[in-house]
């Protein structure tokens, strides 16, 4: 049976879908200029083979973005999701993970930069409550710039019975707080942990920072109350995967 389907936007989400064997790419909307960029990157390849390609010009493109008044760059996807990925199943005889935890994080813009700040600093999958994920956002592709096809990302019924059950296998919870106890940079970052983020304007819930083993800040100018939840998420993710690249 066909999973659901949607539409996605933008030269790396389409590309990468495309390139992502685990991606059932089901219509490909181009025009002349995108359809050469696609060979041009994958010459040894043919990304299209096998697939209905459809060619249009960008005025007819614009009918699939004009609602979210992005730019689609030639390039627009009908696709099928992914597989669900098993949390439980993940972390089973794993050590040393990685996982950033969104905490009531619903702007799909900020979530799919946070991704694709995820990937670029390698760290091994982001858990959101399944509620909260806006899985067919064409914001959140074009945000995580192909990403989306590099990530695991494990969407939860519950984030509180989820961090319950971490803490539980040995992982250490760290809630990223303003008033924390003291910066994120004078940690030991060893073993397995994750990296509780708050969502944009609130912060964590209340009863969801009590899970959290420790609260840690980013020491930013006082001039600035705080800093955006993608832009939070990649200062912690670059410093992380500095030290671990000090320590290998």
């Amino acid at each position: 049976m066909n999973k659901s389907s949607f539409f996605i936007v933008g030269q790396h989400a389409v590309i990468e879908a495309l390139k992502n064997p685990e991606r059932k790419v089901l219509r490909v909307f181009l025009t002349e200029e995108s359809k050469k960029n696609i060979h041009r990157q994958s010459p040894n390849k043919n990304l299209l083979n096998n697939l209905k390609v459809y060619f249009k010009t960008k005025k007819e493109l614009d009918k699939y973005t004009s609602k979210e008044n992005l730019l689609h760059q030639g390039y627009v996807a009908e696709i099928e999701h992914l597989d669900k990925e098993n949390l439980k199943e993940f972390i089973k005889g794993k050590n040393n993970i990685t996982l950033a935890c969104l905490d009531g994080v619903t702007d799909p813009r900020n979530i799919g930069a946070l991704i694709r700040s995820a990937v670029s600093f390698n760290i091994d999958g982001v858990i959101i409550k399944e509620r909260h994920f806006p899985k067919e956002s064409k914001l959140m592709y074009k945000a995580a710039s192909g990403s989306m096809e590099h990530l695991k990302i494990f969407e939860v019924s519950n984030i509180n019975s989820t961090l319950k059950n971490l803490k539980n296998k040995n992982y250490w919870i760290y809630g990223f707080d303003g008033r924390g106890d003291k910066d994120f940079t004078e940690v030991d970052w060893k073993g397995n942990n994750i990296l509780l983020f708050g969502s944009e304007g609130f912060g964590m819930h209340h009863h969801t920072s009590k899970y959290a083993d420790f609260l840690v800040r980013i020491d930013i100018s006082k001039k600035i109350d705080s800093l955006n939840i993608s832009n939070s998420a990649a200062i912690v993710f670059h410093h992380l995967s500095y030290l671990k690249k000090s320590v290998d």
